[in-house]
This record gives structure tokens, C-alpha cells and sequence, in this order.
């Protein structure tokens, strides 16, 4: 399993993408939210990794919460998906999976710039003209580009929810915005490798927390979400880099 490191930053920063990825399944690729300028971040790390990614690449998107730095992308990516629908260029619906508590109220935050007549003249758009959307319930497990994906709760202001994504052979961990919660990282100690986030303030993970954790864990833990300001000598785990590509399960991490 590999993944494509789209971004690193958090909802302030003037320096990266938000932190996105997109991961490469047996049977698929999917992307792993989906911040403001999606389309430049597929691009850039494109281009970085020379593993070619755009919005034609994946056919299935996961979002882990409505925060703007993970979602605000969907409005641009729906409609250049069904741009490419119309002109039968690439005929697919993107699938969205999401929990159930953000699947209720993402058309909330897309309809004011969406819901106009496109496909039927004077018939409104919908969510469904864009997305074919597959929720589920935050804790359940679901399949999706031959990867089995476990979800669970984060600590968050609002529903977020952390991943563990396997290909059967191996795991990623990926955090989702989270406050420093030990169950949580218990819960991801057994993947191959966690991506975990860190930032300031109570609905997010303080780095010196993360420093304390035992070596072993440290180790395979790479770090992402970060301010523009953060520091990478203040920590021995490693900050991700946009166009970095991982390879899950092996100690080698491709660039």
C-alpha cells in the first residue's frame, strides 16, 4: 500500500495544503479529504513524487469531518467531476464516504454554491448529482478500494473521526484531528505506520505529548496538521512532506 502526501498544514496556514492524501488500494485509489485547492495539490505532489494524481485518478473520497481545511475542496472537485460526466469524458460519480453525522449536514455547506439547475435545465442540483454518497456509522468498518477502513471517534469540537486503513497485508494509522487522547493512540499502535496529527490549543495533540510516547511507537509515527510555525527540531518523529510518498509496511519511505 502506498500513500501520496497531498498536505501537511492545518486550517491557518499560508505555506502548504491542507492535510490530505491519497491512498493506493488493490482495487482503487482513494482520497483522504479534501481541503481548499485540491486540484494544485494533486498537481505539486504529482509532480514532487512523479506519481501522477488529478481529480480523474480516484473514485472514491473519504472525509473525516466538516472543518473547511478538510472538506471546502468538494465544491471544485464536484463540479470538475461532472464536467467531465457531461462531456462523458470520465463517467463515474464519485463515491463520498463519510459518518453519518457528516453525511447528514454536507449538503449544508454545498448547496448555496451548488444546488443551481446544471444537468436539467430549471431542476435544482442535489447532492446526488454530485456524489454518490455512502455513509456509515462512526465506529463501523467499511470497504473500499480493496481496503478495509475501522473508524473511530476522535476528540474533537465537532464529529471527527480517526482510520485505520489496510490492504490486508498492511496498515496505516491516520489520526484525524484529535486532542491528545492514549486511547486513541492505543488504539492506533498496531498499524505499520501512524500518521498523527499535531497542533495547539484543546482540539488538538501538543507535540510534548507525543514525545513521551515510547520509543517503539515514535518510530513509526510520522507527524502532519502542523502550524507554519511549528518547529521539526522540537520532536524526533518525523514531519510528513507534500509530495511525499510512503510505502506501508516497509521501512522504506520513497520520495
Amino acid at each position: 500500500m502506498r500513500a501520496l502526501i497531498l498536505g501537511i498544514g492545518d486550517a491557518f496556514t499560508a505555506k502548504s495544503y491542507g492535510t490530505s492524501a491519497v491512498i493506493q488500494g488493490p482495487e482503487g485509489r482513494l482520497l483522504l479529504d479534501c481541503p481548499d485547492l485540491i486540484h494544485r495539490a494533486l498537481k505539486e505532489a504529482s509532480e514532487i513524487s512523479g506519481w501522477e494524481n488529478d481529480s480523474r485518478s480516484f473514485d472514491d473520497i473519504l472525509i473525516t469531518h466538516l472543518h473547511g481545511d478538510h472538506c471546502n475542496g468538494l465544491e471544485s472537485l464536484g463540479f470538475k467531476r461532472l464536467v467531465y460526466r457531461l462531456r462523458k469524458e470520465h463517467t463515474v460519480t464519485p463515491r463520498l464516504h463519510t459518518h453519518l453525522e457528516a453525511a447528514g449536514r454536507i449538503w449544508e455547506r454545498l448547496a448555496p454554491a451548488m444546488d443551481a439547475p446544471f444537468e436539467k435545465p430549471g431542476v435544482p442540483s442535489t447532492l446526488d448529482d454530485y456524489f454518490d454518497v455512502r455513509p456509515f456509522q462512526i465506529g463501523a468498518t467499511i470497504q473500499t478500494c480493496g481496503l478495509t477502513i475501522e473508524s473511530r471517534q476522535t476528540i474533537h469540537p465537532i464529529p471527527t473521526i480517526g482510520l485505520k486503513i489496510s490492504d490486508g497485508t498492511s496498515t496505516l494509522g491516520w489520526s484525524g484531528d484529535t486532542a491528545y487522547d492514549p486511547e486513541h493512540i492505543e488504539w492506533l499502535s498496531g498499524c505499520d505506520l501512524i500518521v498523527h496529527e499535531t497542533n495547539l490549543g484543546p482540539a488538538h495533540t501538543n507535540v510534548n505529548l507525543l514525545n513521551a510516547l515510547p520509543d517503539e511507537l515514535r518510530k513509526k509515527m510520522r507527524l502532519t496538521h502542523i502550524a507554519d510555525e511549528f518547529d521539526p527540531a522540537s520532536s524526533d518523529i518525523p514531519v510528513l512532506r507534500e509530495g511525499e510518498v510512503l510505502s506501508i509496511g516497509s521501512s522504506r519511505l520513497d520520495v
